[in-house]
């Protein structure tokens, strides 16, 4: 899952029935006229490399900039054939992909097969230090390019092969019936010949091959996307283009809207939810979203992860009142969590209501209990890091230490420890350099059991920010991801589920919605199943 600033690794497995294949993208008419969207933004943690970006901000761009093998509908979320013609196999390890004929980058150049295959390799390769690269970790080859300690003895991974400018070839390592479906994810992007021979050049103005192209992008100020007229996609865009706005508040942001300032803020701040229907009327969308809100232990600090303190996570867990937080806090967007998935899969999909058991239920009694059992807090106080540029992320680390602190009779048991910006709080979650529990927003990145539990729990998963170990849950997840039925893969992946459940690594605390408010001068304003907008859409009056 991607990390949300409101707020995977690689693997699939779930009804086949539930993924459509077909052309991607939807309809659009392109007027010609300056038609430019301004939008609320948030500066990225990494530059905007396909396979070096693992967060929601990042991500928006890249969605817009990029179209890969496939793409996630916008209003269903199901895996659709993009730039791939056809995926085929005869053992689900070993993967035939055709790409169809046509599809350029923004620069002229032609997108082939070596786009994806040089792509994939540089994404991989440990020395070029991409956050996404254990995307790769299931192609032959990956743990010569990506050991786990020391240099590579590779360069590319053995199981990729071009086999003419429109074919390519995958042998995975085992046997893994849905891997196609985790193809639409960003680290699966092709790349032009400019990001490897002018690197620096191609940072400063990413070249894609999707609908919009960057014709401008001022790191802490603003990115500015026009619609590239050479696209031949069927989804082109409605807008002559979009302006991302870097905000530091989110507050501010809404504000702006309501004065006109900016025509679009995704994820509403909680403290602004409450006039939200008020202010916008029927410019307020609220849906389900595939975004699990969680508080993460830094299960490298033996403080927290010590064979001991399983009481001590699951009495944290048991001390916080969700209903009452999600009611008075987030105004009907927010849904109490009780397992690690989210409701968006639906039961084919591995959704299991309940299955965090006792553990995400409210009883001070026992909480109080199992915190004792378990040590008490470490040093007697507890710290929620988070990063303060989302207002909302405030408004809830205040009402969760307040749940806790009045079960445990001590208003300073828990406390906020807010990080100034998104990107320096992931930077601290990513270096390890946090000792405390943690927020984390995990927005899928496709409809998937396995996307919300093998990138942040499995070892070495892209995700993995508690550093959580547990064999046993791998080895459930590789069987998952291995299983000859989706229907016997869901029911492995619900068991390693389980072992979350007896381990607590994080507390699953809500299912979020998405969000967004937008202005009178726009219409066609819809969140896709991720929660992000679907900006492609927006049309501008």
């Amino acid at each position: 899952m991607r990390p949300v600033a409101r707020t995977s690794r690689l693997g699939a497995a779930v009804m086949v029935s539930a993924f459509v294949l077909a052309a991607c993208g939807g309809t659009g008419d392109d007027s010609g006229e300056s038609k430019i969207v301004s939008a609320a933004w948030g500066d990225p943690q990494k530059p905007l490399e396909p396979a070096n970006t693992y967060e929601t901000r990042g991500g928006a761009a890249l969605d817009m900039i990029f179209r890969g093998l496939k793409r996630y509908d916008p209003k269903t979320g199901q895996a659709r054939n993009c730039l791939a013609d056809s995926i085929t196999t005869t053992d689900q390890r070993n993967y035939t992909i055709r790409l169809r004929e046509g599809w350029t980058f923004s620069n002229g150049e032609p997108v082939t097969a070596r786009s994806f295959v040089d792509a994939w390799n540089f994404g991989a390769l440990s020395t070029n230090q991409q956050v996404a690269s254990s995307f790769f970790s299931y192609i032959d080859g990956y743990e010569k390019v990506h050991p786990a300690t020391g240099a590579p003895v590779a360069r590319t991974m053995s199981g990729l092969a071009v086999r003419d400018d429109r074919t390519f070839t995958v042998r995975l390592s085992q046997k893994f019936s849905l891997w196609p479906d985790t193809l639409g994810s960003w680290a699966y992007f092709p790349l032009p010949r400019l990001f490897f021979t002018d690197h620096e050049q191609w940072l400063k103005t990413p070249i894609g091959n999707g609908p919009y192209q960057v014709a401008s992008y001022n790191r802490g100020e603003l990115m500015r996307l026009r619609t590239w007229k050479g696209y031949t996609g069927p989804d082109k865009p409605r807008n002559d283009g979009i302006d991302l706005r870097v905000y530091t508040d989110t507050h501010t942001a809404y504000t702006d809207l309501l004065a006109g300032h900016v025509d679009v803020v995704h994820d509403v701040p909680a403290v602004d939810l409450r006039n939200a229907k008020k202010d916008l009327g029927s410019r307020f969308v609220n849906q389900p979203a595939g975004v699990l809100v969680t508080l993460g232990f830094p299960m490298y600090d033996p403080r927290w992860a010590g064979p001991d303190r399983v009481d001590l996570r699951r009495g944290i867990s048991m001390a916080v009142n969700r209903a009452v937080i999600t009611d008075r806090i987030f105004h009907k967007t927010r849904v109490p969590a009780t397992d690690w998935t989210t409701p968006v899969l639906g039961s084919d999909g591995g959704h299991q209501p309940g299955l965090c058991g006792a553990g995400c239920e409210y009883d001070p009694s026992e909480a109080r209990k199992l915190i004792a059992a378990g040590g008490g807090l470490p040093g007697g106080q507890m710290r929620i890091t988070y990063n303060a540029d989302v207002s909302t992320n405030r408004e809830w680390v205040d009402a969760v230490c307040n749940s806790i602190n009045n079960t445990l009779g001590d208003n300073h048991a828990c406390v906020g420890q807010p990080v100034p910006t998104f990107a320096q709080y992931r930077d601290r979650i990513t270096s390890r350099s946090v000792s405390q529990p943690f927020s984390y927003a995990g927005q899928m990145d496709y409809p998937l059991i396995q996307n919300f539990l093998q990138p942040n729990y499995c070892t070495g998963g892209a995700a993995n920010d508690t550093g959580f170990h547990g064999p046993r849950f791998d080895d459930l997840v590789d069987q998952a991801n291995a299983a000859a039925t989706p229907a016997e893969a869901v029911s492995r992946f619900q068991e390693a589920e389980r072992v979350l459940a007896q381990q607590m690594p994080s507390i699953p605390l809500w299912y979020q919605n998405g969000t967004a408010g937008y202005s009178h001068r726009l219409s066609h304003v819809s969140l896709t199943p991720f929660g992000v907008p679907d900006y492609g859409q927006i049309s501008v009056s």
